[in-house]
């Protein structure tokens, strides 16, 4: 009877809240920070003359800044520089007595150290992983001013692998709660029981009471569907907490349920509130999908229960242009591309993703990866890769950091991304076998004159025996992979046991024998994929995937014809920038779908007929001297046999236009997922071809050159399909176009606007280039202008670029300022049309 009361009396407080005033517990702390890139010394005190630094709005990245720099520069970092950067906030805050005022940041890059008042609030050493402070014992009274200084040092410039940026390249934010509070990433949303027709939603709620006496509440969480209605709510009964962390589970059956796909991304949200007497005091709200994962060791994945393939890529974590601190419009631009072109997962390599990135995943419908550490006891060399060959100041990296802050940095990870549904895997790390020697000798590979051959196609030349007698034979040193990855997995799992743990095995036979492949409950082929059947004999009871493979068809090949494989993510949706030590002017990889610009390759073309159904061609062509083919006996065949079976990285060079001399002899290839196609030239069929015919799954023809129009039908399900290229003569316009034409006055909000150049007759041109100067009337801010090339190492922050393949790009943000604008471009005497923008 008693309980019956206390329940009754816990509905009545909470119904007399729901008039409460909305509580807003974050604020948007991006704006109106002074930086200063000089030497300047111990700019966190208070006194500190910051009138003439420059003013800029987070996220930022200088390094992006600067011009690419061959000579200072490393590639690995894309040639641009580091350095010691100090940032400061000036800002007021009512704060009461009763409440707690704490900063989150999404990301530093790196080293960087936080004090607020001239009081040291704490370091933290990794540029990918959210932290936050407690501000409130350093706040001065309401009305004063306060200060907020970060300093980041990334004088160590080629501390990465890859471009890396500099600065707060990520999202900060101010987040004031009562002293008896749902903490930061406080809540953890799983979805035990899922089917169509009914769904169980447990939530896990910590409750912070940071004062000193024991508070009574009550706590409910109330779902809401993707329209907004709500289905669901669990109240507690009144609860004493004492000064500390309480975390209580609340759990209800939802009907019906719309379940989170890749397909269909429905999002729920779960409304916390602390209720104290008569008011809610916090509210906490957690968004969240309703979705089952399943990894099966012979079927493969499954989402929902139904089987699919992983369709992935990996993904660095710049944005071309925009460096490091990469505008959400930027993201989405990419990732609708990549979905169009099939799609449906992002491996975030080789470290945490933003939450931003995350959000967009979770409303795109993109599953993720979220990938940990690219190293640990021991450091990989940054300028190639593998196990560390240099000892200079400026690459040394998180490895100096790891013993002490990986559990912290893994940690802080889980927690704030384990809501996010499209997140179905916790990848430890990425080829850590480099770094411990043993790995590489036992697998025979390496410094073995008895065996001959090429590691990518080569099944292990050692016994699993034999492997594991020969690491056991060779010293140790202090640290074991093994250990280490049980104990990453180990720490994985306190938090989360919902998502399987991976990591991405460069070397899996031995890993196999090491103890690394016992601690993952999926082993992830890096570049193996002649090994699946190896797995399923000799570990028949480990699942194992591709996470990071070649973006050609013998790749797909390998996992369609596989069921037990789950898919894969290949290596990489987009170019990015660095890993090209020595390569000047090779700035950026370029073995993406997407060139640094967002621009379709032919990469991406040939994975957009295997991994959607929708018919889609694309033509290319090369003069025969420069392709790949040679012909024989009038039959076109590969210069050199089954080479189409190995190929790696970078697609073979291809023209995208119909411009050569009269009469030579030209390779056209076609890549199509329709059954048959017909190749026609100025209206006259040169013959149908049949997909089945071409094992590389590429249509090819000879054809001596003539000026003209190229076209290719195909006919899929009835319907018909066609792409075509033309001659074009010298380019007499330019051409703009735009992916939005409003836009919201937040200063956040991006519009891409592209330049084509177009010849007399309306053909574009794509055999020439020209420098093409954008001009800019009205009230948005330049971000910059590219082209997509690798190898173009003009500066990205200004307003004119050379063109490539006879286009380029720029990127333009609103400020918070209401209005319009105007962008226009010309290259010498040639004009463009004029885009209008509005901004409200």
């Amino acid at each position: 009877m008693i309980n019956k009361l206390i329940l009754g009396l816990s509905v009545l407080i909470l119904c007399a809240c729901q008039s409460v005033q909305k509580i807003d517990r974050e604020s948007d702390f991006n704006f109106g920070w002074k930086f200063s890139l000089e030497k300047v010394n111990d700019a966190y005190f208070l006194n500190t003359d910051d009138a003439s630094w420059r003013t800029v709005d987070l996220p930022h990245d200088w390094s992006i800044e600067f011009p690419f720099d061959s000579i200072n520069g490393e590639g690995c970092t894309g040639y641009l520089p580091g350095g010691l950067g100090w940032y400061r906030k000036h800002f007021s805050i009512d704060a009461k007595t009763n409440e707690s005022t704490y900063i989150l940041f999404d990301g530093i890059y790196n080293n960087s150290e936080i004090w607020l008042n001239g009081n040291k609030l704490g370091n933290h050493p990794n540029g990918y992983t959210p932290f936050y402070f407690n501000l409130t014992p350093y706040l001065n009274e309401s009305g004063k001013d306060n200060v907020i200084a970060v300093k980041v040092d990334h004088t160590r410039y080629a501390d990465s692998r890859w471009y890396s940026g500099s600065g707060i390249y990520r999202n900060v934010k101010l987040i004031t709660v009562n002293k008896l509070h749902i903490p930061i990433w406080g809540t953890f949303v799983r979805t035990p029981k899922v089917s169509k027709d009914e769904a169980t939603v447990s939530i896990d709620v910590k409750v912070s009471n940071e004062y000193d006496e024991m508070q009574s509440c009550i706590v409910s969480t109330a779902f809401f569907n993707p329209a907004g209605v709500k289905v669901g709510e669990a109240v507690s009964n009144v609860l004493k907490l004492k000064k500390g962390e309480t975390t209580l589970m609340q759990s209800v059956s939802i009907e019906k349920p719309e379940l989170w796909s890749i397909d269909s991304p429905n999002l729920y949200q779960a409304v916390t509130k602390i209720v104290q007497l008569d008011q809610t005091i916090d509210s906490y709200k957690t968004t969240f999908g309703i979705r089952s994962i399943r990894f099966d060791k012979k079927e493969g994945f499954f989402l929902n229960g139904v089987n699919m393939k992983i369709k992935g890529v990996c993904q660095h974590h710049d944005g071309g242009l925009v460096g490091a601190a990469v505008p959400k419009g930027v993201w989405r631009r990419r990732l609708e591309i990549l979905k169009d072109g099939g799609c449906n997962a992002l491996r975030i390599s080789h470290n945490p993703a933003s939450e931003e990135l995350l959000e967009l995943c979770d409303e795109m419908g993109f599953l993720v990866q979220d990938e940990f550490f690219d190293e640990w006891d021991y450091p990989k060399d940054k300028r190639l890769n593998m196990n560390e060959r240099h000892d200079d100041y400026i690459t040394r990296g998180y490895t100096e950091h790891f013993q002490e802050w990986a559990e912290f940095d893994l940690k802080n990870t889980i927690l704030a991304h384990r809501n996010h549904p499209s997140v179905f895997q916790w990848s430890i790390g990425n080829e850590i076998e480099w770094t411990y020697p043993r790995n590489k000798i036992a697998t025979g590979f390496f410094n073995n004159m008895d065996w001959q051959g090429g590691y990518f196609w080569s099944q292990p030349p050692f016994s699993t025996e034999k492997i594991r007698s020969v690491y056991n034979s060779l010293s140790a040193k202090d640290h074991n992979i093994g250990a280490t990855a049980q104990k990453l997995a180990s720490l994985t799992k306190e938090l989360d046991t919902s998502r399987p743990v991976i990591a991405n095995c460069i070397l899996p036979s031995a890993s196999f024998e090491t103890g690394y492949a016992d601690a993952l409950d999926i082993v992830g082929f890096s570049y193996r994929r002649v090994m699946y059947d190896y797995a399923r004999k000799n570990y028949p009871d480990k699942i194992v995937m591709g996470t990071e493979n070649l973006g050609q068809w013998h790749e797909w090949k390998a996992i369609q014809e596989r069921p037990s494989v789950s898919g894969t993510f290949l290596w990489t949706g987009t170019d990015y920038l660095g890993e090209s030590n020595g390569q000047w002017p090779r700035k950026a990889t370029e073995s993406g779908l997407l060139d640094l610009a967002g621009f379709e390759k032919p990469n991406f073309h040939m994975y957009k007929t295997l991994w959607q159904d929708d018919a889609h061609i694309y033509i290319s062509s090369n003069t025969l001297k420069k392709s790949e083919y040679k012909l024989l006996n009038k039959k076109i065949v590969e210069k050199k046999t089954g080479k189409w079976q190995k190929r790696t990285w970078v697609w073979y060079p291809v023209e995208e236009h119909w411009n050569y001399k009269k009469g030579q002899d030209v390779i056209v290839e076609v890549i199509s997922n329709c059954p048959k196609v017909e190749l026609f030239l100025n209206g006259k069929s040169l013959g149908s071809k049949n997909l089945i015919d071409f094992e590389d799954r590429i249509y090819k023809w000879f054809v001596p050159f003539q000026e003209g129009k190229l076209v290719a039908k195909g006919v899929t399900d009835g319907k018909d399909t066609s792409s075509q290229i033309a001659t074009s003569s010298a380019p007499v316009s330019i051409k703009l176009t735009v992916d939005k034409t409003r836009l919201t006055a937040d200063g956040y909000e991006v519009a891409h606007i592209f330049a084509q150049l177009f010849d007399k007759d309306n053909n574009p041109v794509i055999a020439e280039n020209a420098k093409i100067t954008f001009e800019i009337e009205g009230d948005v801010k330049l971000l910059g202008v590219d082209n997509g090339s690798a190898r173009n190492t003009e500066d990205y922050q200004s307003n004119s670029v050379t063109s490539h393949k006879g286009r380029c790009m720029m990127i333009v943000q609103s400020t918070t300022k209401t209005g319009s604008a105007e962008i226009s471009a010309s290259s010498e005497d040639i004009k463009s049309n004029t885009i209008q923008l509005s901004i409200k």
